[in-house]
């Protein structure tokens, strides 16, 4: 099957698509965008998170049959050509990426929590990073990036140091 979909903003096609394939698979084999990570196939680690028309979604979940005429942005469509978004300058200035493997996810989600929450408290991010899952890292530069970014963005975080 053919899928047609808006991904980062242009609109792609993905030919012999397999129906029960995930839209992980197609995004990273066959439109070569790799950021997204396969690393549970299951939807536990958040590391493949994209969005979907504007919602967080496990992509490894979804059926690339179920994207056709929709939108995805996935976390090389964060940055603004060359300019990286103020939360993926945020994970690399505080130290927050390590092995990389759960980046991309917890880029996405933080992103969409600083859309939704300009200014959010510790309890906040903890909670909208509760989907991801990293082996490396002990998540204290992750909250330390996250909330550099509510700076970065213009907000200020509450119940924690920016």
């Amino acid at each position: 099957m053919r899928v047609n979909v808006t991904v980062n903003g242009e609109a792609r096609e993905a030919d012999d698509v397999w129906e029960g394939e995930s839209l992980l698979y197609v995004l990273r084999e066959r439109l070569g965008l790799p950021g997204s990570k396969n690393a549970c196939e299951q939807g536990e680690c958040g590391s493949c998170t994209v969005y979907l028309d504007d919602v967080p979604v496990c992509s490894c979940l979804v059926a690339a049959g179920q994207v056709e005429g929709h939108s995805v942005r996935t976390v090389e469509g964060l940055a603004d050509g060359d300019k990286l978004d103020p939360v993926q300058q945020s994970f690399v200035d505080n130290g927050a990426v390590q092995c990389g493997f759960c980046t991309p996810g917890l880029v996405v989600a933080a992103h969409d929590l600083l859309n939704r929450v300009a200014q959010p408290s510790d309890e906040e991010i903890r909670e909208a990073l509760a989907g991801n899952l990293c082996r490396c890292t002990g998540y204290e530069k992750i909250l330390d990036a996250v909330r550099a970014a509510a700076v970065l963005k213009g907000g200020a975080v509450n119940g924690g140091v920016a």
